[in-house]
């Protein structure tokens, strides 16, 4: 674990790696809401492959290890930032900043960014909102899920 870490765009060869950590990383999730049938633990392999038609993924690298990943695609002016994973053993050490800051390098001229996470994920509302995104929408998905979408500017100029 003392290895240091690297971020790189992940290839489709690295779908099934990816797919396997999400699942990991999404277990806090899916017990923080009682909820294990949510979309990043249900997921297969040919819907993340297909995936990657459409979104630029990154993944975070110790060693040989996929330690954590983000994934964002354009539309018009937004860029829509997802399922930002590290690993439990590897959290809390900056991965998660690095991998946000990588993905939004990559779409340079934006005008704004978008994500959501949902509304007891204190540790990541609290990331989000260090990292310059604020609150503009909730919308229920169940009784015990309600997702809060997040922005920030761009940095194109409109």
């Amino acid at each position: 674990m003392n290895e240091p870490v690297s971020i790189a765009d992940a290839t489709l060869a690295d779908a099934e790696a990816i797919l396997a950590l999400q699942r990991v990383a999404y277990q806090q999730e899916a017990v923080l809401y009682d909820a294990f049938d949510i979309p990043p633990l249900t997921q297969t392999l040919p819907e993340i492959q297909s995936t990657f038609a459409s979104h630029r993924f990154l993944k975070a690298v110790s060693g040989d290890t996929i330690v954590g990943s983000v994934r964002a695609r354009l539309d018009g002016g937004t860029c829509h930032v997802g399922r930002l994973i590290v690993h439990p053993d590897y959290q809390r050490q900056g991965i998660g900043s690095r991998l946000l800051g990588e993905i939004e390098a990559r779409f340079p001229v934006v005008e704004r960014f978008e994500l959501f996470t949902g509304h007891k994920s204190r540790d990541n509302l609290r990331f989000y909102t260090r990292r310059g995104y604020t609150e503009f929408d909730r919308r229920p998905v169940s009784e015990r899920l309600t997702l809060v979408y997040m922005h920030k500017e761009g940095h194109a100029r409109p």
